[in-house]
């Protein structure tokens, strides 16, 4: 008995992160991979935006929701695997394996992947049961339905060069702010509210 007691205070003392909560820490690493995806992004181009001014499209990304203080770690994280996940379904598409280098699309895909599965190990650390809701609500809602509109643009212009051009820029903004937030979470040590 007394050794199964010293088993369970040893993996309660594990789980603990360094601020004493029971919140997950991103490594380096992920920072590192969202800001090489960034750059894969960015060589991605194919055109200049000035040749596709008539397709200009504001799709209304959540900026304040997703970088401002407010979100509680659990929210941030929701928000953060949403955001990979909604990017890395529209970038493994037939559609938009013929709008891009192929080599390119397949490392910011990888990229991708590998963040999802960073933020999969927190999820499951920071998120209990009464937080199963979060994925409908607030700013992972908002998320959600920034993505929507997006792919809504894609089939509206028939995924044209200038259609994908325009996302690709949405997207790199989208992920500059959740690349902000995720060294937000990096830095905080199991706090309720990020900075």
């Amino acid at each position: 008995m007394a050794f199964v007691l010293s088993l369970l205070m040893a993996l309660v003392l594990v789980s603990y992160g360094p601020g004493g909560s029971l919140g997950c820490d991103l490594s380096q690493n992920h920072v590192l991979v969202g800001r090489e995806n960034l750059r894969l992004l960015d060589q991605m181009r194919r055109l200049s935006p000035r040749f596709c001014l008539q397709d200009r499209k504001d799709f209304a990304f959540p900026q304040e929701m997703v970088e401002g203080g407010q979100l509680q770690e659990a929210q941030a994280f929701s928000v953060l695997h949403e955001m990979l996940q909604q990017t890395f379904n529209l970038f493994h598409t037939e559609h938009s394996s013929a709008a891009w280098d192929t080599t390119l699309l397949e490392q910011l895909r990888i990229g991708l992947h590998q963040q999802l599965d960073d933020l999969d190990a927190c999820l499951g650390q920071v998120m209990g049961e009464e937080d199963s809701a979060l994925g409908r609500t607030g700013p992972t809602l908002a998320v959600k339905r920034y993505f929507h509109g997006i792919h809504v643009y894609l089939k509206e212009k028939e995924y044209s060069d200038c259609a994908w051009e325009i996302v690709r820029l949405g997207i790199m903004r989208s992920l500059s702010s959740s690349t902000s937030l995720q060294e937000r979470l990096r830095m905080t040590d199991g706090d309720q509210n990020l900075p």
